[in-house]
């Protein structure tokens, strides 16, 4: 009986252990999240190194599809210095889903304030989601790879999902 109720709290322990690990590398990871947006609201990249890997990649919201750290600052700088210099980003959710111990996808929720084309188009302010790919190098969690769209509200009153059985 002493040796089960042993085992029983080693058992415990380590779930405990694991589950404060789990919590540590969600709060890790939205506070690269966090860095993203800070990023985008001073319109400058150049610290993306911080929380990117070097061969991250990123397919943004019109398809072009940037495939490595150069590629992903150098555009994303591209169109903030020419049509997003005024837009700002407010964070309306992170959710983490841990994979393994050294990956993570992240569903990042955020709204972007309207912005003008460089053809002259006004767009609208949008709320987005974007799908990102975090791994663990060195003890830190960077974005590996990413991909963002715009959420039509008009779509969304038809998702399938909305009549499924629960």
């Amino acid at each position: 009986m002493k040796s089960t109720l042993t085992f029983l709290a080693i058992i415990l322990s380590l779930l405990s252990v694991q589950a404060q690990t789990k919590n540590a590398d969600v709060k890790a990871i939205e506070k690269q999240v966090d860095a993203m947006v800070n990023s985008w609201n001073r319109h400058d990249h150049s610290d993306m190194k911080t929380y990117c890997t070097a061969d991250c990649s990123w397919v943004n919201i019109v398809g072009m599809w940037w495939k490595n750290l150069k590629e992903v600052e150098y555009s994303t700088q591209f169109y903030h210095t020419n049509m997003f210099k005024q837009t700002t980003m407010t964070n309306k959710g992170v959710f983490v889903r841990i994979i393994n111990p050294t990956t993570a996808l992240v569903h990042f929720k955020s709204y972007v304030s309207e912005f003008t084309t460089p053809n002259g188009h006004k767009i609208p302010g949008s709320d987005d989601i974007a799908l990102l790919v975090y791994v663990k190098q060195k003890g830190k969690w960077l974005m590996t790879a990413g991909e963002n769209v715009v959420i039509d509200p008009e779509a969304q009153k038809n998702d399938p999902v909305l009549h499924l059985k629960k």
